[in-house]
């Protein structure tokens, strides 16, 4: 859907994750005016962005005083509390609502702002590079034009996919939203080993923040599949099979991930009461 289509829209928080999008909505062409920002301690880059295409700056939701087509909430799971009461002025019943704050259901949201339609996201840090993943779901009042909507906002900044069943959005927290931290994880983990194996520190780090660097962006540029990328570099009883053979043997990578995944889903469902 154009950005065009969209209507007028508000930006509740604009730290990184809320920067990053509205950056990437102005970079494919949304119109600044049609966009204004709502936080009071605004980040640098959301900063820069109300210099650079002059858009609206309210410290206050209760500034705007009458509804928008679409309300992005992107404050943090701690400050909801605080953020929705506020949004009662400017959430009208045909307003929707996006709501990307982990943790907050899709029933806590209808409590505090009606039964209008509200989708709720679970996006990743890489959106800040324009490469993120977002998972959404949306309550009984999300219609198709509703979810072509959300789908233009968040392929503005990396890749997007629907789920029906919110009670999968902690699996999702668990995979893709806190993925990114297992795999800078990884590079740690690369580095620490080539150190002890005698490299120096500034070396280690670099072969192994560029391995998975250039891994990701092989993976992402051809059709292949992971498992056929991985059987692709290791030539059998070579160097690379001899690693596998320990990652991969006994309970190995996957019995550790199966695990984490596991622990990241249960903390999220904690977490959300």
């Amino acid at each position: 859907m154009p950005f065009s289509d969209i209507g007028s829209l508000v930006l509740v928080g604009a730290g990184k994750m809320g920067g990053a999008m509205l950056h990437g909505w102005l970079k494919k062409g949304m119109n600044p005016k049609t966009v204004a920002i709502v936080d009071p301690h605004i980040g640098s880059e959301a900063f820069s962005m109300l210099i650079e295409y002059s858009v609206t700056h309210y410290k206050d939701a209760a500034d705007i005083g009458a509804p928008v087509d679409v309300v992005v909430l992107a404050v943090k799971p701690q400050q909801m509390g605080e953020a929705l009461p506020a949004l009662r002025r400017v959430v009208g019943p045909t307003t929707l609502v996006v709501s990307i704050a982990a943790g907050t259901t899709l029933a806590n949201l209808s409590a505090a702002l009606g039964d209008g339609p509200i989708i709720r996201v679970m996006p990743n840090t890489p959106a800040q590079v324009g490469q993120g993943m977002a998972v959404a779901v949306g309550n009984a009042a999300v219609t198709e034009a509703h979810r072509r909507i959300v789908t233009s906002l968040l392929n503005a900044v990396g890749k997007s996919a629907w789920i029906n069943d919110e009670a999968l959005i902690d699996v999702v927290t668990a995979l893709s939203g806190g993925g990114p931290a297992y795999v800078f994880l990884l590079v740690e983990a690369l580095a620490a080993a080539g150190e002890k194996a005698g490299l120096q520190p500034d070396l280690a780090m670099l072969l192994a923040r560029q391995t998975i660097v250039g891994a990701g962006a092989l993976l992402g540029s051809v059709p292949t599949d992971a498992a056929t990328l991985r059987k692709n570099v290791t030539s059998p009883g070579g160097t690379t099979a001899a690693a596998l053979g320990v990652l991969m043997g006994g309970q190995g990578w996957q019995g550790l991930i199966d695990e984490a995944i596991a622990a990241a889903t249960r903390r999220s469902r904690e977490l959300a009461g």
